[in-house]
C-alpha cells in the first residue's frame, strides 16, 4: 500500500490547525488505498522516509528559516534518504525527483526564508515538489485550512493506486 508521510513541527495553534487540515485532506473519503503516517519532525526517521512514497512537510517560519525541528529531521535522514552533496559538503542538486512532496509554512510576517531553506534541502533529495507551497501569514482562517486540506488530498491522490 502506498504511504504518505506527513512530517511537521506544529508548536502553535496556527500551525497545528494547518497540520490537522493536511491530515484530514490526506484521509478524505475519496482517497483510497493510501496509508497516511503522521510524525512530529523530532520523531521521524530514515526508515519513515525510506518507506514513504510521498511527503508533506510542515513548519513555522522561525527567524527567516524553517523550524529547528524540521532542520533536525533533514539532518538526521538526508544521506539515508538519498541526499546529494557537493564537493564542498553542501547540498547539491539531486539526481532528479521521483517521490512527490508538498510544503506548508506559517509565519507572522514572512515565510520566504523558511520556504527557501526547505526547498534547498528537498532539491538535493530524490523528491519533486508536486503542489504549490502553501504559505500562510498571520491568522489561520477557513480559506487557509481549506488550502491545507487540499494540499494533503493532492499529495495522497498522487500515490493512490
Amino acid at each position: 500500500m502506498p504511504r504518505l508521510l506527513i512530517v511537521h513541527h506544529s508548536p502553535t495553534p496556527s500551525v497545528r490547525s494547518l497540520t490537522d487540515a493536511v491530515v484530514a485532506g490526506a484521509g478524505d473519503d475519496a482517497i483510497e488505498g493510501v496509508e497516511v503516517v503522521v510524525r512530529p519532525a523530532l520523531e521521524a526517521g530514515a526508515g519513515d522516509v525510506r518507506d514513504a512514497d510521498a511527503f508533506v512537510l510542515g513548519t513555522p517560519a522561525n527567524f527567516g528559516y524553517m523550524s529547528g525541528a524540521l532542520k533536525h529531521f533533514f539532518d538526521t535522514v538526508f544521506l539515508e534518504a538519498g541526499g546529494a552533496l557537493g564537493d564542498d559538503g553542501s547540498a547539491a542538486p539531486g539526481p532528479g525527483g521521483r517521490k512527490p512532496y508538498g510544503l506548508y509554512v506559517h509565519g507572522r510576517y514572512d515565510t520566504t526564508g523558511a520556504v527557501g531553506s526547505v526547498e534547498a534541502i528537498a532539491g538535493a533529495l530524490p523528491w519533486r515538489r508536486s503542489a504549490p507551497v502553501l504559505e500562510v501569514l498571520g491568522e489561520v482562517g477557513e480559506p487557509e485550512r481549506e488550502s491545507a486540506y487540499d494540499l494533503g488530498g493532492t499529495l495522497a491522490s498522487l500515490v493512490m493506486r
